[in-house]
């Protein structure tokens, strides 16, 4: 690839458990390894704050309180619907979003429409179950997604299933998305410098880029707990929903490329158009993203008996999506009627615009588009970083029973910036993978969902929920099983410059 904002599209690319009879005996909370040891508790003929059940109306139900108040997902619960949305708009729109025109160009305007918007009803059908999930009728609260699979699948089964995958979504995000900025950073340069390098004296290095996008994200990563990124999360879906707008309605404003050509790309033999499709598919899959949060994002809202977290959550979501929707669709079909086939797998309808209309558009509107991408990288950097946050303090805490202070708060976030930024320079061909990796991650927010739900609600057998959740989770496996498939095909048949420690420079 020319450069790193340039990737090649995913390489093209009943009864919840039960809690103890005792009110005073506490469930130890389980969480991404390591775990959590379990807080003592004395016994008490007064029940107090750290009861494991549905509460009284009115009261706040919890599990394991004093080590959920340490922790940053659950350190605060004075979250709302409002927080909902913006933490659910800026961890479900990502670069991903700009390749679903390449996607077409694959697909066709049916077949292209009509998997979009069957993605986008499954997607947000298994956001639902993950939220009614959240809490059990125990009152059992799972604030992690690795909580809830090994309570649905079993302590190693649950593990051994979504470790990786929900890693991957984390932390191997964030390293996509520090990889990735230094090709926006490029692309950013080149515009304010007139298209070429002359007038930039002594330009930074590639991996000196990436340490001013890694410094400028765990200074923002200082903020003590989730809640407390809200804001953060705001901005990063403004300008998520801004850069996109704006991408796709310049390219309809200027009529597009010339002699666009809306036949599907077809490849050199049938086994290739049907790997083609799969990865198309994939773009499709990956684009709407954020599953491995929602219960994260949830775990920081209060919940009653008479107004569950589940209630404030959903509406959030539903409001999130419809924008996400708004966002989705217009850049797919407008980015393909402007471009048509000419929309290449590296960059998708950002280098379309730059190639086609870099030049009769304003530097001032392309270098903003730009800084959009880079502002919106640095807030999604924070919500998926969060949950490796969470995984570090609850090793510290869970050694020294007591909550992290500050420096070493500051020390654990700074920490993993500077192992996402080893990845980084070691990895630079990191996004090249994306599809055959984020196949392995699908089950996540296609599969494991409809599973975990008849595993843990255990709805009465043959009834049309029952069947249809083990069918759509099936269905979610062998897709996930299609686009790992397709991923290896990709790099098998374009190959993958593995080029470790030499990163693309940033202008060349």
């Amino acid at each position: 690839m020319q450069s790193s904002f340039s990737i090649r599209a995913m390489s093209i690319s009943a009864n919840p458990p039960s809690t103890s009879s005792s009110l005073f005996s506490l469930s130890h909370l389980l969480t991404m390894s390591p775990q959590i040891a379990p807080l003592q508790v004395p016994e008490s003929p007064v029940r107090d704050s750290t009861t494991v059940s549905i509460l009284e109306e009115g009261e706040e139900t919890k599990i394991n309180p004093q080590q959920d108040d340490w922790l940053p997902i659950t350190a605060s619960r004075n979250g709302n619907s409002y927080y909902a949305v913006f933490h659910t708009l800026n961890s479900g729109i990502g670069f991903q979003a700009l390749l679903l025109p390449f996607s077409f160009t694959i697909l066709g305007w049916a077949w292209g429409t009509v998997c979009l918007s069957l993605m986008f009803i499954w997607k947000l059908y298994t956001h639902w179950l993950l939220i009614q999930l959240h809490e059990s009728t125990s009152g059992k609260r799972c604030s992690r997604y690795i909580e809830l699979a090994k309570i649905a699948f079993g302590e190693k089964a649950g593990k051994l299933m979504a470790m990786l995958p929900v890693m991957y979504l984390s932390g191997g995000t964030c390293v996509t998305m520090l990889i990735m900025v230094g090709g926006t950073l490029k692309l950013f340069i080149q515009i304010v410098s007139g298209h070429s390098t002359s007038h930039v004296k002594q330009p930074l290095t590639t991996i000196e880029w990436y340490l001013v996008f890694v410094c400028l994200a765990i200074l923002i990563a200082q903020m003590p707990n989730l809640n407390s990124i809200a804001w953060i999360s705001l901005m990063g879906g403004i300008t998520a929903i801004v850069h996109c707008t704006m991408i796709w309605i310049i390219s309809i404003d200027k009529r597009g490329a010339r002699d666009v050509s809306y036949d599907t790309v077809k490849g050199k033999s049938s086994v290739a158009n049907a790997f083609r499709a799969i990865n198309a598919l994939g773009l499709i899959a990956f684009a709407f993203r954020g599953h491995n949060v929602v219960l994260e994002i949830q775990g920081t809202m209060p919940s009653t008996e008479k107004c569950p977290s589940c209630v404030p959550m959903w509406r959030g979501v539903k409001q999130a999506y419809l924008l996400i929707s708004l966002c989705f669709f217009p850049v797919a079909l407008a980015g393909y009627w402007a471009y048509g086939n000419k929309i290449s797998a590296d960059g998708g309808i950002m280098n379309a615009l730059r190639k086609f209309h870099g030049q009769d558009t304003s530097k001032a509107v392309m270098g903003t588009i730009c800084m959009l991408i880079i502002i919106n990288y640095l807030c999604s950097f924070q919500i998926y970083a969060m949950p490796v946050f969470d995984n570090l303090e609850s090793a510290y805490t869970s050694r020294k029973k007591k909550p992290c202070q500050w420096w070493v708060r500051s020390g654990l976030r700074a920490l993993f910036g500077c192992l996402a930024l080893f990845i980084a320079v070691a990895i630079p061909f990191l996004p090249s993978l994306a599809g055959l990796i984020g196949g392995i991650a699908l089950p996540v927010s296609l599969a494991y969902p409809c599973f975990m739900w008849n595993l843990i609600e255990k709805p009465q057998r043959a009834t049309v929920m029952w069947y249809f959740n083990w069918v759509l989770g099936g269905l979610g496996m062998v897709v996930s099983v299609l686009v790992v498939a397709g991923g290896i095909w990709g790099i098998v048949v374009n190959g993958v410059d593995l080029r470790f420690f030499k990163p693309l420079p940033i202008l060349q």
